[in-house]
């Protein structure tokens, strides 16, 4: 088998090969904006699912297993993508300072157009009330490495000075239910169980 990671995302990437997963990384091409938009009304979950299902199904590798997967969070019910700007992201950590997160991360497998999996899961994280000097000194250090980040940190560097608590799993909080991808993967014979 051959794993084709739908996506260039660094963090996603590392999971797979830390994990022992053999895989090759192939970005799928879809209009995300334009299935969020197209549901507008929809749970944060249900977005981020199709999403990762989206993904999945737009590579083209004929017999090979299609991995997408995607995150997204929330905060008082308004959902948030990755920042555009440096200025968006300073006001996006304003907003959520002091207030819960909710980080969806879901993924899908699929092979020849076809779904055979799909999982997503939902961490908790409660933001400490951030400064404007500490926002400032904080985008300073890690701008732009976090503008390709949802929720603007990397967990596994100076983004876990952002919170104060965190419920749920620390694959999730990195983008990607890895376990639950694992299992899928045993499941479906792809990997030693």
């Amino acid at each position: 088998m051959t794993l084709v990671l739908a996506s260039q995302s660094a963090s996603r990437q590392a999971m797979l090969r830390q994990a022992g997963v053999e895989f090759r990384a192939q970005p799928a091409h879809i209009d995300e904006r334009a299935i969020e938009a197209g549901m507008a009304g929809a749970a944060p979950q249900d977005v981020v699912l199709a999403l990762a299902k989206a993904k999945a199904l737009a590579l083209e590798v004929s017999g090979d297993l299609a991995l997408g997967s995607d995150s997204l969070v929330s905060v008082e019910g308004r959902r948030f993508d990755k920042p555009g700007s440096r200025a968006e992201a300073q006001a996006h950590l304003r907003l959520f300072s002091g207030k819960q997160m909710e980080l969806h991360s879901a993924a899908a497998l699929a092979r020849t157009g076809e779904l055979v999996w799909s999982h997503a899961e939902m961490a908790r994280l409660r933001v400490r009330k951030l400064s404007d000097s500490f926002i400032g000194d904080y985008l300073d250090a890690e701008w732009p490495a976090v503008s390709g980040c949802v929720g603007v940190f990397r967990i596994e560097a100076l983004g876990v000075q952002l919170f104060e608590r965190i419920e749920g799993s620390h694959f999730t909080v990195l983008g990607m239910p890895l376990l639950a991808v694992l299992a899928a993967l045993r499941d479906l014979g792809e990997m030693t169980s």
